[in-house]
Formats: structure tokens, sequence, C-alpha cells
């Protein structure tokens, strides 16, 4: 008798049941006639509720504001922004959805990107003046308003620092914004991941920069604090931009001995500790078990795995073929 096999959870709610009942409540329905319709309710009351329930957990906010960005209808902080202009949680939306629906730069030549950074000097609506960029130097305002609204919260910062990733800002410009979200949450697991991947070769960064960032991130956090992966990360990232060079050859970072000495400080310095779960702790098991996969380490993999169950994540495992059927092997390989 065939088992039936369990579905995937893939989602980027990750394991945030309340963020993911959220998305469902206001995901259009068919015999609507707009969303929203035949309710007493605000259209944007089920948001105002989970954001006012986050309070200051400065992580699942940011990771809620991220997701609810890129996946609520734009209608509903529209609706909020203009029916409570003054409302902070509003602002700080009305931010990460106009930053995160900017489109990336791509085209600019390098000389006019070049001409560009120079022309911020620090300042970034400058840089969107020079360029003619009307639509960002518009979101950059949001920014700076949630900002001003919410004085000591990040998440304006890490929306702002997403904007000008999409639009190739350099990263000396990048760390002062960065700098302003860790001032006011130090140890920021989203903060620190967004100015990698800002500072990663498939970013706008080096190998250098990349992984000398993710060492001392990891070698100064606390214990129990997910940025021991930050190297791990890294390495993730060092092998997905040589695999877009190489067509072979990427997966001999794994072999290195760094490799296992920056594994072992995640599954000792977090993993193996009793720290709370995080807002994105799905996402960093994902990356610890392609890691432990990748060097070849199944029984350590195995408990990390019985913690992801069926919540995979696209990434990393996107950078194997069949990536689906890679992560089922692994997570039920026999003597688990």
């Amino acid at each position: 008798m065939f088992r039936r096999r369990t579905a995937l959870l893939v989602h980027p709610a990750l394991d945030d049941d309340a963020l993911h009942a959220t998305l469902t409540e206001l995901r259009p329905a068919p015999q609507l006639h707009g969303l929203g319709a035949g309710s007493s309710r605000p259209l944007w009351a089920p948001v105002a509720d989970l954001l006012r329930d986050t309070g200051r957990d400065w992580d699942r906010r940011w990771h809620r504001m991220s997701v609810l960005a890129d996946r609520l209808p734009v209608s509903v902080s529209e609706r909020w922004i203009t029916e409570r202009p003054g409302d902070g949680d509003a602002l700080v939306l009305w931010a990460c959805v106009r930053c995160a629906r900017q489109s990336p730069a791509g085209g600019r030549a390098a000389g006019e990107r070049a001409a560009w950074g120079r022309a911020a000097g620090g300042r970034i609506a400058e840089a969107w003046d020079a360029g003619g960029w009307a639509a960002a130097r518009d979101a950059e305002r949001a920014c700076l308003r949630a900002a001003e609204a919410c004085p000591e919260d990040p998440t304006p910062w890490l929306a702002l620092l997403g904007l000008m990733h999409s639009h190739a800002m350099p990263p000396r410009d990048a760390v002062p914004v960065w700098t302003e979200a860790v001032t006011r949450a130090p140890w920021h697991r989203g903060a620190y991941h967004r100015l990698l991947s800002y500072l990663s070769p498939r970013g706008h960064g080096s190998v250098a920069d990349m992984m000398d960032f993710a060492g001392h991130g990891a070698a100064r956090a606390p214990q129990g604090s997910p940025l021991a992966l930050l190297p791990v990360a890294a390495r993730v990232e060092l092998v997905a931009h040589r695999q877009r060079q190489l067509s072979f050859g990427a997966d001999r970072h794994w072999n290195e001995p760094r490799a296992g000495t920056e594994i072992e400080s995640a599954l000792t310095e977090w993993f193996h500790t009793a720290a709370a779960p995080h807002a994105e702790a799905v996402a960093d098991l994902n990356i610890l078990a392609f890691a432990l996969v990748r060097t070849h380490r199944p029984t350590d993999a195995a408990p990390v795995f019985g913690r992801i169950g069926r919540r995979m994540t696209p990434y990393p495992w996107k950078l194997l073929p069949e990536p689906e059927r890679t992560f089922r092997y692994w997570r039920d390989r026999p003597g688990r």
C-alpha cells in the first residue's frame, strides 16, 4: 500500500498563523463587488488588529510588514492611509508597500549608476531627483514620514534599505540607513539579513564584504541569537553566486574547513540553545538544513528537519535540481 505524501507548506508567512489568517481573510472573493463589500468593519481592520497585537516585537513586526507589503491588495493600505492619515501602523505599512513595489533599476548603464551614486553624497533624495525617479522619491518620503511617526521602529529604515537595494544605490550610502535600523533594534535578524543581501556579490557588494560582515555580526551577537547563522547564510549566497558564474565547481566551497566551523557555530550558538523561536526561524532552519545536507551531515540534519516539518522555503532549495523532491528525500530519510 502506498503511503500518501503530506503536502509541503510553502508560504511567505512561514509559521505565523495569525499573519496567514489575515491574508486569507483579505483575499478577494469572486462573489463580492469589491474587497470588503457587505462588511460594516473597515477594510483594513484585520491588518490593524494584527499589527497592534504585534506590539514592539520588532523582528516579527518587520516580518509581518514585509509579507503584507508583498501580498496584500494595495487597496487595503491605500484605504487605511486615506481614512487614518495619522495612524503610525498605517504609515509604516504604506511605506513598506511603496518600497516593495518599486521596479528594480536593472537597465541603467554603469556610468549612469556611478553618477547617480555620487549625486547622492549621503542624501538619498538628491539621487532620486538626479535620476528623475519621482516614484522612488515619493517612496523615500513615505519612509521618512513613517520613521517620524514611529521613532522607535526600525521597520521604515529597513523598507528604505530595500528601496535603495532595488535602485542599486552603492553600499556606502546604504550602511547609514541600516545603522538607523540596528540602533533601534541592535540584533534585528531581518536587518542583518537585508544588509547581507545588499553586500552579496549578487547584490551590490563583493564576496569579501559579505563574508566579513557575516563573520563580525555572528561574533558580536549574544548567545542564542539567530545571527549565529549569518556566516552559513553568507556561504549559501557565495555558492549561489558561483553557480551563476560557473556551470560546475561551486560546491567546492562546502568542502572548505571554514564551512564546517561556521555550521558548528550555528548549531551550538543558536540551534542547540533554549532561545525562543523568532519570526523567521523557519527560514533559518531551512538554511541550516541545506548546509548540513551539502556538507554530508545527515545525523545533524535530522533534528533540524524535525523542527522544519512541512514548512519548506523555496530558497535555498531552489539552488538544487528538483528542490521539493530533494527536500523530501532528506527530511524523510530512513533512520531519522
